[in-house]
């Protein structure tokens, strides 16, 4: 009796640890391979992210689907690869770049940014892309943009990103519970 009740006590431990280390081989893969949260930290996305929302960004997609223009992409920082930053992105590869007056031109046409941006925000040059000097992205480069203009270390301070430096787009924003919701590609 008293072996038949350590045999089941056994048994169900075994199937906890064996449940537990199942979970977490599929939570590694699907961290690692698929899928990651990241936080956003400080306000360079606002008002589109907030400071210490969380989203979700598709690693494997990368492999199958191109940045696109106006995806928000997880990379790491051309500057401190210890850090990740989240930004829009302006340019693909072989687009021309202009900032003048305020506004953002692709390949000679003003960007139209008014389902992400308000009308009166006014994107100034940087130490990278100076007013009314055009600059032009090569074979894997990307210039991208925070939403917050004023606020925001992006492509007109450092330069272009890489692709790989590139972690993966952004697709979900899962906290708090009141932001959740899907990122949109304001050009698809």
């Amino acid at each position: 009796m008293v072996l038949d009740i350590l045999r089941k006590i056994y048994s169900f431990f075994l199937d906890i640890i064996q449940t537990l280390l199942l979970a977490a081989a599929v939570f590694l893969v699907i961290y690692v391979f698929l899928f990651r949260p990241f936080q956003v930290n400080g306000n360079s996305m606002y008002p589109n992210f907030h400071d210490k929302e969380y989203v979700i960004t598709n690693i494997i997609g990368l492999h199958f689907e191109d940045v696109k223009l106006g995806d928000v992409i997880v990379f790491k920082s051309p500057a401190n690869p210890d850090r990740d930053f989240i930004k829009r992105v302006i340019g693909i590869p072989g687009d021309t770049i202009l900032i003048k007056s305020g506004n953002v031109y692709i390949n000679g046409k003003l960007l139209d940014e008014s389902s992400y941006l308000n009308a009166s925000i006014q994107t100034k040059p940087g130490t990278f892309i100076k007013e009314n000097q055009e600059v032009k992205t090569n074979k894997d480069e990307f210039f991208v943009l925070g939403d917050n203009r004023l606020n925001s270390s992006d492509s007109r301070e450092w330069g272009f990103v890489d692709r790989r430096l590139i972690i993966g787009k952004s697709f979900f924003i899962y906290w708090p519970p009141g932001s959740m919701g899907l990122v949109r590609n304001p050009y698809n």
